[in-house]
């Protein structure tokens, strides 16, 4: 691990100047502090938790905060927890064998729920929120508060570190290949709630990326929640139509999954009849059958990487904000029309990225 010493050696500072510029000390110049501060993000330093919280009055507590929708019950079914727990066991990995403990909070956004964020903030040393719970002027009231990292949502906001999935490069991919591959025309796509920033991102590339091929179209949009459940209800609509489209693309796997489990129950063979894909690549994509064809993001990356610059800005909370977009990729299995490859998915070329695969803002 890297220790005080080598930021020392590394910035041509003492240890006490280090030591100062963590404790936010007014001792220290300004160009010497952001040289520091420079090679502590750099070498990613973590100052030792114990040491850390008898000198600075620190809880040792990391709060992830997470969105519920449309009840208050923490209902896997119904909230899409799936790609939450995969952040929680990251984030627990990178906290193992420190000070730390995680604390899990979730809820419906709404003044309510900002309120309970707020006195949380007080009980912990740094948050990791989840997509877009808080509006701007929320969001940069609080990280005055408590540092704070965004957990994907949208790569325009500059108010606190993000690390974000390519979610345009990946859909853009997927609809090109159902398009191109399979010359697919006539396409359904089921969106996420209109107020979260990756399934706004994920419907605008597959609609412009169908929109770009001659002869195709989007039939029919229907929103969802991203629960499983609402996959069901998209299906039963599609039912309900006189003719079903060629393809459904969902903006997540548990409403494609819901969506295949419906389809079938009323005598729909996928992808014989009407292909199905998603988004995520969540474990159960790969053993329903048919396994989904979906666009693999590295959720398990998005958790590690917030957690480790949380614990750096709360140890250094002079340090600017910055995000990281991370790549994604399409993963081909069968609900797409595709032959079995007889593995876990064969993954598709990927394409040039929407955005450089460096931060997007960095004043580090």
């Amino acid at each position: 691990m890297t220790t005080i010493y080598d930021v020392a050696r590394v910035a041509g500072v003492s240890t006490a100047t280090v030591s100062r510029v963590l404790r936010g000390s007014d001792l220290v110049r300004a160009e010497t502090r952001q040289r520091v501060l420079g090679v502590i993000d750099v070498l990613g330093f973590i100052p030792d938790a114990s040491a850390r919280g008898l000198s600075w009055g620190r809880k040792n507590i990391i709060a992830l905060v997470g969105l519920t929708r449309g009840t208050d019950e923490i209902d896997v079914e119904r909230s899409s927890l799936m790609f939450i727990d995969h952040i929680v066991h990251a984030a627990e990995q990178v906290l193992r064998g420190t000070e730390y403990s995680l604390l899990l909070t979730f809820g419906t956004r709404g003044e309510q729920f900002d309120k309970r964020i707020r006195a949380l903030a007080a009980k912990a040393d740094g948050l990791l929120l989840a997509e877009g719970i808080l509006d701007p002027r929320e969001l940069r009231s609080l990280t005055a508060l408590v540092p704070v990292v965004i957990i994907a949502g949208s790569p325009g906001q500059t108010v606190a570190d993000a690390y974000l999935s390519d979610n345009a490069s990946g859909m853009t991919a997927l609809a090109a290949h159902l398009t191109g591959q399979h010359r697919y025309r006539r396409l359904c796509f089921v969106a996420g709630p209109k107020d979260a920033p990756d399934a706004v991102a994920r419907q605008a590339a597959f609609e412009q990326a169908v929109a770009a091929t001659p002869d195709s179209g989007i039939d029919q949009v229907i929103y969802g929640d991203f629960a499983e459940d609402s996959g069901v209800a998209a299906a039963r609509l599609l039912l309900g139509r006189t003719a079903l489209p060629q393809a459904v693309a969902c903006a997540n796997d548990q409403m494609a999954i819901g969506a295949v489990r419906e389809l079938q129950r009323a005598g729909v063979r996928i992808p014989a009849e009407v292909a199905v894909t998603g988004f995520d690549d969540l474990y159960p994509s790969r053993i329903i059958d048919p396994p989904l064809t979906t666009v693999s993001q590295p959720i398990h990356e998005l958790g590690s990487r917030a957690t480790h610059r949380l614990m750096a800005r709360i140890a250094s909370p002079g340090l600017a904000p910055r995000a990281e977009i991370l790549p994604t990729e399409v993963v081909i299995r069968t609900s797409c029309g595709c032959p079995a490859t007889g593995g876990l998915g064969r993954t598709a070329q990927r394409p040039a990225a929407t955005e450089p695969q460096k931060p997007a803002w960095d004043g580090s």
